[in-house]
């Protein structure tokens, strides 16, 4: 259903790139996608008394991690009640008149639509988001009229943080540099946020993205969605739809674990395609760390350089200006590296291997 007093201006956006750009290809023809079914990982498994049992849902982890890049989870603590509450409250915050939106300052001014940096249709988001930063969540100033989402906002958002840091634990380990305790110091709520994404039905053209193909520029991110469709990803060089499962949560892995990790786990393309007649609503929440922690391969010889957090978002954001494009980790390669991708990339497979999980109490 479309609330036409409630969505932005979208519209007008694209219609204006479309008449004016001269820089990008022709929209790209939607094709018939391979639907997949990502690796699913019975988080249960990691509370069991049997030490074989929780050792196998590490493995499971961290193998998807570096297989797909992409896993989902079920069982993983947060109740189905808190969805459905967090997913309420969001449709609610969503038909807010666009005015409202766009000029009443909620959730931290964090509101915004649209890609206003783009130059031709293929740059473009037929989306909204709010971006809030988890010091603001529980600030009641940045509720306006919308007072019963503090709560149940509050309570998603320290669901989700807990289960990112049990996820990267797992994955640190696994590494075999035991730098667990690291991720929780590096990784804080200055940095962390939620994205509450809204991708209005988009009846004019199949082409257009909901949300542009991307990397995410964390350690990882958790998605919560609703059962519409429309998320993509990369996998063996072929777009494929990911299936939604109304019982998971999304995981994948960001640039900065790939970096990390030299690789051994993946940061993988995705995107999300429009819908032609029904609304889609999703939930992120991403793992970041502090802005001047540094971020350097765990073994030599790296493919990385070293650098920051507040330094790879500044030249991020940097090519997104200049080009409409984010280019991500290549920047950050060094001399030679290319050719190390590829044997990195052979060899992580073999560095796998199962970490001692001790029981949940």
């Amino acid at each position: 259903m479309v609330h036409s007093d409630s969505d932005p201006p979208l519209l007008n956006h694209y219609g204006t790139l479309l008449c004016h750009s001269t820089q990008c290809d022709e929209p790209q023809t939607r094709v018939t996608m391979e639907e997949c079914q990502l690796p699913l990982i019975d988080l249960c498994d990691l509370g069991s008394d049997d030490e074989m049992v929780r050792r196998a849902c590490a493995a499971a982890i961290c193998k998807a991690s570096s297989e797909w890049g992409f896993f989902q989870v079920v069982n993983h603590g947060i109740s189905s009640q808190l969805v459905d509450k967090m997913r309420s409250e969001q449709v609610k915050l969503f038909r807010a008149p666009f005015e409202t939106k766009a000029t009443s300052g909620l959730l931290n001014n964090s509101y915004r639509w649209g890609s206003p940096r783009a130059t031709c249709p293929n740059q473009f988001s037929w989306s909204e988001a709010y971006h809030v930063p988890l010091t603001k969540v529980s600030d009641e100033a940045c509720y306006g009229d919308f007072k019963s989402l503090r709560e149940v906002m509050t309570c998603f958002a320290a669901a989700m943080s807990e289960l990112s840091r049990l996820l990267a634990g797992i994955l640190t380990e696994n590494l075999g540099h035991w730098k667990q305790a690291s991720i929780s110091n590096i990784c804080d709520e200055t940095t962390c946020f939620l994205r509450l994404n809204h991708y209005p039905a988009c009846p004019i053209s199949p082409e257009i993205f909901g949300l542009v193909p991307h990397t995410d520029s964390d350690f990882l991110t958790i998605l919560c969605q609703d059962q519409v469709g429309g998320l993509q990803l990369m996998k063996d060089s072929k777009w494929v739809t990911v299936k939604p499962n109304k019982d998971a949560l999304i995981v994948n892995i960001g640039d900065l674990f790939q970096a990390w990790s030299n690789d051994v786990y993946k940061s993988v393309e995705h995107k999300v395609v429009s819908n032609a007649t029904t609304d889609r609503y999703s939930i992120a929440y991403f793992l970041c760390p502090s802005y001047d922690s540094l971020i350097e391969s765990f073994v030599k010889p790296s493919i990385y350089r070293r650098f920051t957090f507040r330094e790879y978002r500044e030249q991020v954001q940097e090519d997104v200006r200049k080009t409409g494009y984010k280019v991500g980790l290549p920047r950050f390669l060094l001399k030679g590296s290319e050719d190390l991708t590829t044997t990195t990339t052979t060899e992580s497979n073999t560095r796998l291997y199962i970490p001692s999980i001790t029981a949940k109490s």
